[in-house]
């Protein structure tokens, strides 16, 4: 089936974001295991697998569109401690919220409503699941102080 052209480039872009989003947290998962941050390990590690979870359902359309995947990832932001890596985190979610949101439009301009779709489902969860956790973080951060919010990731 051949896709619009427009749409895969756009996808193409989007998967280049869903990569890099999975490698930013695979260090971040690395670094909090070396740090003894289990709770935050689980967390990212599952993190991690979601994004590659996107990530393979962009190839699948792309190559159903008729297309080539590229597989080149965006650029990383790698924390040194864990609230910057938070912040990092989730400044890639808001991106990737409004990357999302912009190719639902896309989508619908050029009447892929399948493509679409898909990307709902993953605004719904960038917006509901992953940026809303790292906000939460980030909240309890400020209301139980860092050293705190700490001991109990451990």
């Amino acid at each position: 089936m051949q896709g619009s052209k427009a749409v895969i480039q756009y996808l193409n872009e989007l998967l280049a974001g869903e990569l890099g989003a999975r490698d930013q947290y695979f260090i971040h998962a690395q670094m909090y295991e070396d740090w003894g941050y289990s709770k935050l390990f689980e967390r990212m590690t599952h993190e991690m697998q979601e994004e590659g979870d996107h990530a393979a359902q962009m190839i699948k359309r792309i190559l159903m569109l008729g297309g080539t995947p590229q597989m080149v990832p965006s650029a990383l932001n790698i924390g040194t401690d864990v609230p910057s890596m938070f912040q990092s985190d989730l400044a890639l979610e808001l991106h990737v919220r409004d990357a999302l949101k912009q190719g639902i439009r896309l989508c619908e301009q050029e009447f892929d409503y399948v493509t679409r779709d898909l990307l709902i489902v993953q605004l719904r969860d960038t917006e509901e699941d992953h940026a809303h956790w790292l906000e939460q973080q980030l909240r309890l951060i400020d209301l139980m102080g860092l050293q705190n919010y700490l001991q109990s990731q451990v």
